[in-house]
């Protein structure tokens, strides 16, 4: 495993124990992945963790009309996966795809699960982990039902600076629940705004 990628795996899962540190590094593996490549398919039990080491990836959800919803985008970083499935051990209902040529870590749940039970440290950092996912999703939803598309669009940016340019932008039109048409308004609107 190259150095770089090293040191951002213990970045993205900053343990300062020495074993647990070794233990994560034996358990992950990189790989590139290019882009709109399915990781994740609906009716899949989640097994792994993927830690986003370059690129760009997002879950998705497909409707019975076969239109996508895109969920969140994950970059540089970020971890993804179907907690929800591989907690329960149950189908799940989403899919994580790349929308960029990518590298990531993948990690078994089961090592989770492993470290987790050997070590308090790894337990007490994993479930602060899903807590602030937990809320992370908690204001996500509590926005798609009170804010205005174009709120919720600003809000992306401040919280994802360049991530709009990466993006194609039926997915970020998806993400607010939106036509890219309405999306292109949207941005036609602010750029008139940030003109005065």
């Amino acid at each position: 495993m190259e150095k770089k990628y090293k040191n951002q795996i213990l970045d993205i899962l900053p343990f300062h124990n020495e074993k647990i540190k070794n233990q994560i590094l034996e358990s992950i593996r990189i790989i590139e992945i290019p882009s709109k490549k399915i990781l994740l398919f609906e009716g899949d039990i989640a097994i792994n963790l993927f830690l986003v080491l370059k690129g760009c990836l997002r879950t998705y959800f497909i409707k019975d009309n076969g239109n996508e919803i895109t969920s969140q985008f994950f970059i540089e970083n970020h971890m993804v996966a179907s907690f929800e499935s591989a907690l329960t051990k149950t189908p799940s209902r989403q899919y994580i795809d790349t929308i960029e040529d990518s590298i990531i870590g993948i990690i078994n749940f089961d090592n989770i699960t492993k470290l987790m039970n050997e070590s308090d440290t790894a337990n007490k950092y994993i479930n602060e982990y899903l807590v602030s996912r937990l809320i992370y999703y908690m204001h996500n939803r509590e926005s798609f039902i009170l804010d205005k598309p174009e709120k919720r669009y600003i809000k992306l940016i401040k919280e994802n600076p360049g991530i709009i340019s990466r993006i194609p932008q039926q997915y970020i039109a998806s993400y607010l629940g939106i036509t890219p048409v309405s999306l292109s308004r949207i941005r036609a609107r602010l750029q008139q705004i940030n003109k005065r």
